[in-house]
């Protein structure tokens, strides 16, 4: 249901300072499950001028920052001046700054900013946000919906400073939500002063306008839109009444949103698109509840997509020559496309989007970059260059980080498209935007493959494995299983150098609709002499109702009546700017 887009975030870039869990630095958190996407209440205060308020008052605003601070937190007295500083920029723009020190005992100092500033003794602001410790920063829209919730930076925390951030975590997420765009990073810890809340959050009304238009419009309806790949729109509350039998069934069963990496206590995946247990829960209670709508002054921002790029204009564009025939019914086998390349040199590319014409149609595109005098096979097992898959269509890599495009370098577009009843035609495209300096970290993929294998006649549970040693210290960044239709299950191991071993991603539902990539949210760090083994289960059977023939042996190939084992895998090694 949610389109997310393919990024790497900032947590990519994060260092943790030392192995210590004292000093810890932030970490990157399930948006949802931070609060974000979720209405805060319209709570009144008054400032330290003794001017009331309520935070509807900023409503004219493009966005509000209500920052936690205090006097007496170590932490709050060096973050006032990065708060003062951004206030400054930001405020110009638009954004509007709300101070509130959350902690009875301290003497209120408002001199550093220019925003109102709340001493609120009795936590009513703070209980309203969720706030968890001082130093934690919240931006709200227009409508009070959380779009971003966090650290600041993760240049101070307890017990450290580092001599300037390595991740601006509050202003990439402004630069992000002022243009419209859902910020890469949504939510993090804050390495403030705990909080102990005295007072429990209001409660809001579960009606349509205050609770379920945000968790349908944060988790749905990029798909579920006009000129979206979803089958129906969910745009409005008659288009979500409607459906709600199909919107129950699919919520219940967990197949929307699609994800399938198996749950944990917390979500270690920073593009995890599932529903958190809560929003889950209103959302099922409302569709076999009365169906409120509530107050329309409740209701969210509506939510803009952008017509161009989503990666801003790219510095290059290949489109496949010309445009390829999509039949109205049937099946369509694998449409393999080559692009050259016209690069004298070297380029470093921090953002990547495929681009169909007509996506309606388009299962998935993966792009590999075949380096001159290659053979093609070489490129898809050693790793895509860029993918699409309904709801995910870039790459973007935060400041630092980029993929190698090699001189002379052929792209070779590998294009799946499923008929929907209308004939139609396609001319994919890959846009491009460059580093613009030689990063100091490199992105690369591999493929953990194994192309011996037979899978018998109506083998139900079929096991393949694949290992790849790891020659270098590395940091494992995302995970990409890859199989056909008789695919079931994968997942993804690591063995330490001292014989230990880890699991890094498991995957117990595989679907080949979903060719979905998981992001962890703190990158995995994989020292040299490690073996990291890829394993999936494959299903030939007649229980198996996508199997084209359960009656045939199925061996490696391109085509879904095919199979194929493979386990990408990208990660992050020093690269030339470091």
């Amino acid at each position: 249901m949610r389109l997310t887009t393919l990024l790497l975030t900032a947590a990519v870039a994060a260092a943790v300072v030392a192995d210590n869990p004292v000093k810890e630095a932030p970490r990157v958190l399930k948006p949802s499950e931070a609060g974000v996407g979720r209405l805060v209440p319209d709570v009144a205060f008054t400032d330290t001028a003794g001017k009331p308020g309520k935070l509807s008052d900023f409503k004219a605003g493009k966005l509000l920052v209500v920052a936690m601070t205090n006097t007496s937190c170590p932490v709050c007295k060096q973050y006032a001046p990065t708060l003062a500083r951004i206030e400054k920029e930001y405020s110009p723009q638009g954004v509007a700054f709300l101070f509130v020190n959350p902690t009875a005992t301290d003497k209120p100092d408002a001199s550093a900013f220019a925003g109102r500033y709340v001493h609120d003794t009795g936590h009513q602001l703070a209980a309203a946000l969720g706030a968890r410790t001082t130093a934690e920063v919240f931006v709200l829209d227009a409508a009070r919906t959380v779009v971003y919730r966090g650290a600041v930076d993760d240049q101070f925390g307890i017990g450290y400073a580092l001599d300037a951030p390595r991740n601006n975590y509050l202003a990439t997420a402004l630069d992000d939500a002022l243009a419209g765009r859902v910020p890469v990073t949504a939510a993090t810890t804050a390495p403030g002063c705990e909080l102990a809340l005295t007072v429990a959050a209001p409660k809001t009304p579960p009606t349509y306008h205050a609770r379920v238009e945000r968790i349908v419009q944060h988790n749905c309806v990029e798909c579920h839109r006009s000129g979206g790949v979803g089958p129906f729109e969910l745009t409005t509350y008659d288009h979500v009444v409607a459906h709600k039998g199909m919107i129950r069934k699919v919520v219940e069963r967990g197949t929307m949103p699609p994800w399938f990496a198996a749950p944990g206590e917390h979500s270690p995946w920073a593009n995890d698109r599932s529903l958190c247990d809560s929003d889950k829960a209103d959302l099922l209670a409302w569709l076999a509840g009365d169906l409120a709508k509530g107050d329309p002054a409740d209701a969210p921002l509506p939510r803009t997509y952008p017509s161009g790029w989503l990666v801003g204009k790219p510095d290059a564009v290949f489109r496949i020559p010309q445009p390829i025939a999509v039949k109205a019914q049937g099946t369509m086998p694998y449409q393999h496309v080559s692009v050259d390349t016209d690069f004298d040199d070297d380029r470093w590319v921090q953002a990547l989007e495929v681009r169909p014409t007509a996506r309606d149609v388009v299962h998935h595109v993966l792009v590999f970059a075949v380096p001159r005098g290659s053979p093609r096979l070489v490129g898809e097992l050693h790793g895509f260059f860029a993918a699409y898959v309904p709801g995910n269509s870039t790459l973007v890599y935060p400041e630092g980080y980029a993929k190698k495009l090699p001189k002379g370098s052929t792209l070779w577009f590998q294009i799946h498209y499923t008929p929907n009843g209308s004939a139609t035609s396609d001319r994919t495209e890959l846009g491009l935007v460059f580093a613009k300096a030689p990063p100091r970290h490199e992105v690369r993929v591999v493929g953990i493959a194994n192309r011996a294998f037979t899978i018998p006649p109506g083998a139900d549970n079929y096991k393949i494995e694949s290992r790849t040693p790891v020659p270098f210290d590395a940091r494992a960044v995302a995970f990409l299983p890859h199989a056909h239709l008789r695919g079931k299950a994968a997942r993804y191991d690591v063995r330490f150098p001292d014989g230990t071993t880890k699991p890094l991603l498991e995957v117990p539902r595989y679907d080949f609709n979903w060719q979905l990539v998981y992001r962890p949210a703190e990158p995995v760090a994989v020292p040299r002499g490690s073996t990291i083994t890829y394993t999936a289960w494959y299903d030939n059977s007649d229980k198996n109702p996508a199997n084209p023939d359960p009656t045939k042996p199925v061996k490696w190939g391109r085509q879904t009546d095919d199979e194929m084992h493979i386990g990408y895998l990208e990660y992050a090694v020093p690269g030339p700017g470091r």
